[in-house]
């Protein structure tokens, strides 16, 4: 028979929620540990994370450290006396106090193949790098960033029109399947961690706001991959007009007229498109600040000026454009 086992859970965001439900299933969960709920709309009033709605829609324990950093900030876990600690994206840096806390120590369900893609953004950096495939490793944690030893991991092929937000989906559902599969062998010892190699091992640095600018020299198979990689956050954006353009779905077009600087927008068969440096990115879907997305077509027929802009720069109108 399977052992069930005392669980805490620690996690945050949408990405965590699978694996906790699964864990729900499967073992006894005695805890759940989740950010501090955070302000969050044009009230900024107060929500809880993904994870925290359902652990109280479980009745499941609940804590909101702002910091576990201090060792008696660890001290509500050592009561629910875990045999394990399973973390998803948490979001904070486990110390040794809560590391090596529980007899099985803590287990991270990581959406990566490590040891490529160690850190904070492995989902995106995987589609900026354009990978062929990712995965998940499940692995026991140590005091470095992601370098524990695995105990197992699952690829799978990223599609060629993948964003961040449908890989992120298809990674979690995955990881709850391998704590389906695979937390019973590694509590009673069947499944042994392997340590990870450094050949090969990447850093992916969290994503900030700014990353989601659109450099229009850098060519286009590059740019198509930045917009899928940026969606749904921070998104991938542009100036035009003095205003902030968000480019919500593109794909790259081979072609790049001579004459035209990067960034010129032209009519293409299809609709709007922009030229790169090298290549010609087509706007399939856009949002002007404070507007509703559109189709880019849609947009242009709205906003004539727009062809024979010049995006990300203070000039509207390209001379060369007839």
């Amino acid at each position: 028979m399977a052992r069930v086992a005392r669980i805490i859970f620690m996690g945050t965001p949408e990405f965590a929620v699978p694996c906790l439900q699964a864990l729900i299933e499967t073992q006894t969960v005695v805890g759940v540990v989740t950010q501090p709920d955070k302000p969050a709309g044009r009230g900024h009033q107060l929500r809880p994370s993904p994870v925290k709605a359902v652990a109280e829609a479980a009745g499941i324990p609940l804590y909101q450290p702002a910091s576990l950093r201090r060792e008696e900030a660890a001290e509500p876990l050592r009561r629910w006396r875990p045999d394990l600690i399973v973390v998803a994206a948490f979001g904070q840096i486990l110390r040794p106090h809560v590391l090596y806390l529980p007899p099985r120590g803590c287990l991270n369900v990581h959406a990566s193949l490590l040891p490529r893609w160690r850190g904070a953004s492995p989902i995106q950096h995987a589609l900026l790098a354009g990978d062929a495939a990712t995965g998940v490793t499940l692995m026991r944690m140590d005091e470095g960033l992601d370098t524990g030893d695995m105990y197992t991991q699952e690829s799978l092929t990223i599609d060629p029109r993948e964003t961040a937000a449908t890989l992120h989906d298809r990674l979690a559902v995955l990881g709850a399947e391998m704590l389906r599969r695979r937390l019973d062998a590694i509590l009673d010892g069947r499944l042994t961690p392997i340590p990870q190699t450094e050949a090969g091992s990447t850093y992916a640095p969290m994503i900030h706001k700014e990353d989601g600018e659109i450099d229009w020299q850098q060519d286009v198979a590059t740019l198509d991959r930045h917009v899928r990689a940026m969606t749904p956050w921070p998104g991938a954006f542009t100036t035009w007009a003095g205003d902030t353009l968000k480019v919500v779905a593109a794909r790259a077009l081979a072609a790049r007229p001579l004459g035209r600087r990067p960034g010129t927008v032209m009519w293409a068969a299809d609709g709007p498109a922009v030229m790169t440096g090298e290549g010609t990115l087509l706007l399939e879907t856009v949002q002007l600040a404070g507007k509703r997305a559109m189709a880019a077509g849609d947009f242009v027929r709205g906003r004539p000026d727009f062809i024979g802009a010049i995006l990300g720069d203070a000039t509207t109108p390209d001379a060369t454009t007839g």
